[in-house]
């Protein structure tokens, strides 16, 4: 097995186990419940953004578009370590490579496919586009980003509340898009947008997030990498 895939800057202690390189965003957060979730042996080492690591070349090297996180699994389809980007493709992988954390029934499993693929094209960007015009260029440009945004999320929040009305998770038993959510879902704190938002007028979302953040895997993978 060759070395040469791994970042110089992140020595790895032991290269038979998964990398994880990430730090604890609403992103990053999904790479780190998973691993513990599955109780597979990893190593993480934290990228940390602000201060632009994520464009070193060698990092680059594993994750073209300089973003957290990134997955180095040691075995991958040939043998040889594949580096993995996007958190959703990192979730993917590591449900297939396990066989859990995905429906076995195939109805199912496509709807889980789907419910994770709406959080990585409609919350994530909305509620980060929101975050942005909301929190940090508030009072840098007019109110139209603001609005625009909070508008969507609230429309996405529904999509949820609706979807949830009558089940646990969203696919019916939890799964990755369950995980891939719920970092997103407590974006508005971070953003002291809860009430602006309408959160808690979504009760069915706010239940299934109280009922993923309680499991111990939850708690332990938020911190991941920070």
């Amino acid at each position: 097995m060759t070395d040469s895939i791994y970042p110089k800057r992140w020595p790895v202690k032991d290269p038979s186990v998964l990398q994880l390189y990430s730090l604890p965003t609403p992103n990053g957060q999904k790479a780190g419940i998973v691993l513990e979730e599955l109780e597979l042996p990893y190593e993480a080492h934290k990228v940390d953004i602000m201060a632009d690591e994520q464009f070193d070349e060698d990092y680059i090297a594993i994750n073209p578009n300089s973003k957290i996180p990134t997955l180095i699994d040691p075995d991958g389809p040939d043998g040889k370590p594949l580096a993995i980007m996007e958190s959703g493709a990192i979730l993917m992988h590591l449900a297939n490579k396990t066989g859990r954390l995905l429906p076995e029934n195939p109805r199912a499993r496509s709807e889980a496919i789907q419910w994770l693929f709406f959080q990585m094209a409609s919350v994530g960007p909305m509620f980060g586009q929101f975050g942005h015009f909301y929190k940090f260029a508030k009072g840098k440009t007019d109110e139209y980003g603001a609005e625009r945004y909070s508008k969507e999320s609230k429309r996405l929040l529904k999509v949820l509340d609706d979807q949830l009305a009558d089940r646990d998770y969203l696919a019916g038993e939890y799964s990755i898009a369950d995980i891939a959510h719920v970092g997103w879902m407590k974006s508005f704190e971070f953003y002291g947008a809860v009430e602006h938002i309408g959160f808690h007028d979504h009760k069915n979302v706010v239940a299934w997030v109280d009922r993923i953040w309680e499991r111990p895997a939850v708690q332990r993978g938020i911190k991941v990498a920070g």
